[in-house]
């Protein structure tokens, strides 16, 4: 009877991460996509009012575009993670066997967030400064910290990810195959399930 409460237990709090991990996604996708959609507009709404206008109207442009990069690029390090999207050099990889390519992966993602969480430490430390300073920007006269705070962020939730992908690979569900990431399995594992499904078809 204790074994079965204390296994509803677990698959509660494994459906509770379950949805915090979905509601991290989505709002990783809300923040990238709105990043990019906002970095268009300023840049397109800048060119047509100076251009045709010759209007400065979008003369806080550059800082809110430069403020959109900042978090599309630093928040976005932890979804491409996830999805296994980084750009690897793979030559060694991919021709290495399956259980080596996993030893490898699970090296490399342990690493990687190593890696991150150390440039969170130094990032933070760059925030505190900006902060300290009391410096704002010269446009929208907002604190320039706020820029810079998304930095470490990034990086703590990309080395939250790397070990999230470091430990799938221990798992049940790669018993036979290795994991990019989290929604990720490795194109090499695909591709040799492509190929088998294609002499079964044969």
């Amino acid at each position: 009877m204790g074994s079965l409460s204390d296994n509803s237990v677990v698959r509660g709090i494994g459906k509770v991460f379950q949805f915090i991990d979905k509601v991290m996604m989505r709002l990783e996708e809300f923040i990238l996509s709105f990043s990019i959609i906002l970095i268009s507009i300023m840049i397109v709404g800048n060119v047509v009012a100076r251009e045709v206008f010759s209007s400065g109207a979008f003369y806080f442009a550059y800082e809110v575009s430069k403020f959109a990069i900042i978090i599309a690029t630093f928040m976005g390090i932890a979804y491409a993670a996830r999805k296994g999207r980084h750009i690897s050099m793979s030559a060694f990889y991919d021709f290495a066997p399956m259980k080596v390519r996993k030893v490898m992966m699970i090296v490399i993602n342990a690493v990687t967030a190593i890696v991150m969480f150390v440039m969170a430490y130094y990032t933070y430390n760059f925030v505190l400064f900006e902060y300290n300073t009391g410096a704002i920007t010269t446009s929208l006269e907002v604190p320039r910290y706020l820029m810079a705070v998304f930095i470490p962020i990034g990086f703590v939730t990309a080395g939250i990810q790397y070990i999230r992908n470091t430990f799938v690979n221990f798992t049940a569900k790669a018993k036979d195959k290795v994991y990019l990431g989290i929604d990720a399995v490795d194109y090499n594992d695909q591709r040799e399930k492509e190929l088998k499904m294609e002499d079964i078809s044969i």
